[in-house]
């Protein structure tokens, strides 16, 4: 039995639609993890992932930074997952942003892009 006590099939699904979404794998198996255990401290976090604490840290903080894991208690540092369809209507937020500059921008680069190219082939 792997450490998220469910279908390993499932869990990698799990794992690769949120490393599509950007996450590393670790961090997508602390997220994983605070999802189905709850808030959890580091040690807890690093026993139950068979990890160190010096690898959790910098994924706890790139999650933090990324708004899907918070950290809801100073002295005891307990660290909590936002749900999962939270993370997936953040992330498809995100997603929508950028597509957006992008869309707006379009005219922009193909135009830059062509001049680019008649220069290079002058």
């Amino acid at each position: 039995m792997n450490p998220f006590g469910c279908d390993k099939l499932s869990v990698k699904r799990v794992f690769k639609m949120l490393e599509g979404l950007g996450l590393s794998r670790l961090e997508s198996e602390v997220y994983v993890y605070l999802a189905k255990v709850g808030p959890s401290k580091v040690k807890d976090l690093s026993d139950g992932l068979r990890i160190t604490k010096y690898q959790v840290y910098p994924a706890l903080r790139s999650l933090k930074n990324k708004g899907i894991v918070a950290r809801i208690s100073e002295p005891s540092a307990l660290f909590s997952a936002l749900a999962f369809e939270e993370v997936l209507t953040l992330f498809m937020k995100l997603k929508t942003e950028k597509a957006k500059a992008i869309r707006e921008a379009r005219e922009e680069f193909v135009r830059s892009w062509q001049t680019m190219i008649k220069q290079k082939n002058t």
